[in-house]
């Protein structure tokens, strides 16, 4: 096959995936976002550039890293290392130094045979499981035309493919990936334009005409709720959500995923202040519940969880 792209940009690729579709999957996380999502759970796959993390919990203060630092962004703190990132170039030579695994650079260039080798590996169990490849993110979109061409590649080897969106992209990119896609999974996060550019940073003024674009295409669709409360489980946008996703075709099921705090080691692993930590609780039973039955008397199925 000729790679139209040669080389896309990958946080991971995650094998054994039994939530991200049907069956056991291969799941493939490209980098970067174009949204900003207060309560993020992958916050290293927001920008489009490699970064560096690091696991205090590992460091043994050796002080290799801050001594192969070329740019001196590297300080040494009672709980182990910190990185300026406003001086930080990501040459990645602190991570060469460093034995204890302590560093690590977040992102990688891959082709589209590359990856697919990475992929054959599982090929046995997508057949007897009903599973295949999904691609997320990060938002898949934001590399559209490699994206596209992976897509196309694994469709030639028989597998099954989903595709994991904000849906926040250009109408072309989009339709040129869906030529590719089995299923989508895809984002609502909230139903007020300006309630939703406040909390991810963009107005979902595209997100909802892109949901529009797929139903009309018929292809089936799984549409994704995070319910983060305070933020959008009001019953106001949950009954306004419900009555936008009614109106979709293909719609097989929604989910509601309930808030976490999964991301705020993460974000201090990337020296970032993680917005919720101190605001908001995970949503009670009880309102997941009510939240549900709301959907569900539209004449959805909903499941609660991924």
């Amino acid at each position: 096959m000729c790679e139209k792209i040669k080389k896309g940009r990958i946080i991971n690729i995650q094998r054994y995936s039994v939530h991200d579709g049907p069956g056991i999957r291969s799941t493939v996380f490209m980098k970067g976002c174009p949204l900003t999502c207060l309560w993020c759970s992958n916050p290293e796959s927001q920008a489009l550039q490699d970064e560096i993390i690091h696991r205090n919990s590992l460091c043994e203060k050796c002080g290799r890293c801050r001594e192969a630092c070329e740019t001196n962004s590297i300080s040494e703190t009672d709980d182990g290392v910190q990185i300026n990132r406003d001086t930080c170039v990501t040459c990645g030579k602190c991570v060469e130094a460093c034995y204890t695994g302590t560093l690590n650079t977040v992102g990688s260039e891959m082709g589209v045979e590359e990856v697919i080798d990475v992929l054959r590996k599982d090929s046995l169990f997508y057949r007897n499981s009903g599973g295949g490849i999904t691609v997320g993110g990060g938002e898949p979109l934001m590399q559209a035309e490699f994206v596209s061409d992976l897509l196309e590649a694994c469709h030639e080897n028989g597998w099954h493919t989903v595709l994991d969106t904000c849906g926040h992209a250009a109408q072309e990119k989009l339709e040129k990936v869906l030529k590719h896609v089995d299923l989508v999974y895809y984002d609502i996060k909230h139903m007020n334009p300006q309630k939703h550019k406040e909390v991810t940073g963009l107005s979902n003024d595209l997100i909802l005409k892109n949901a529009e674009l797929i139903s009309r295409l018929e292809i089936p669709m799984c549409i994704r709720v995070p319910v983060i409360p305070g933020i959008n489980d009001d019953e106001t946008n949950i009954c306004e959500t419900a009555r936008f996703i009614s109106r979709l075709k293909g719609v097989n099921q929604v989910n509601l995923l309930p808030y976490h705090k999964g991301a705020v080691g993460k974000c201090y692993n990337l020296d970032r202040p993680y917005p919720l930590e101190d605001i908001i609780d995970a949503p009670r039973d009880e309102d997941l519940s009510a939240a549900k039955k709301i959907i569900e008397s539209s004449g959805l199925k909903v499941q609660i969880g991924g």
